[in-house]
């Protein structure tokens, strides 16, 4: 049987971690052979906060890891019953490997990721729909209320 690319879902902010121990419990049950790679598609990147450049890293797809790994019951097992992972991408009980080529895209997309400028932060945020300079809602209730008690 063939090896191919599935992904998995798991718990965001674990993503690193999970593709560690599903190395090292490969290793520790002899299925290392089954399961080649573990791949959290990231890119590091240089951002400004509170005008200090940052080293920080960006993953492509938060909450999922790339496994290639011939998909028998004892590796199905072992990546479904590692805590902190909710599941295969596809059906309950047949995951979907991607393709090759979608593989290969997003390899090559971690790969890019440093080379390619993105822009800070402070820009990303610029575009949300809240002005800063607006009142909160919260503030608003608080002047009303101060506004009726001194009416009264």
């Amino acid at each position: 049987m063939a090896k191919r690319w599935y992904v998995v879902h798991v718990y965001s902010g674990f993503e690193k971690k999970i593709a560690q121990q599903l190395k090292e419990q490969a290793a520790q049950k002899g299925l290392a052979d089954q399961i080649d790679e573990v791949l959290v598609p990231s890119e590091n990147v240089v951002e400004m906060r509170r005008g200090q450049k940052i080293n920080a890293e960006h993953k492509f797809f938060p909450g999922y890891v790339l496994v290639k790994m011939e998909l028998t019951d004892e590796a199905w097992h072992l990546v479904k019953d590692t805590p902190k992972v909710t599941g295969f991408l596809g059906t309950r009980n047949k995951p979907s490997p991607i393709s090759e080529a979608e593989a290969e895209r997003i390899m090559k997309q971690t790969q890019e990721g440093t080379e390619r400028p993105r822009p800070p932060s402070s820009t990303r945020l610029a575009s949300r729909s809240v002005s800063p300079t607006a009142p909160s809602p919260a503030s608003t209730a608080r002047s009303r209320r101060s506004t009726k008690k001194k009416a009264a």
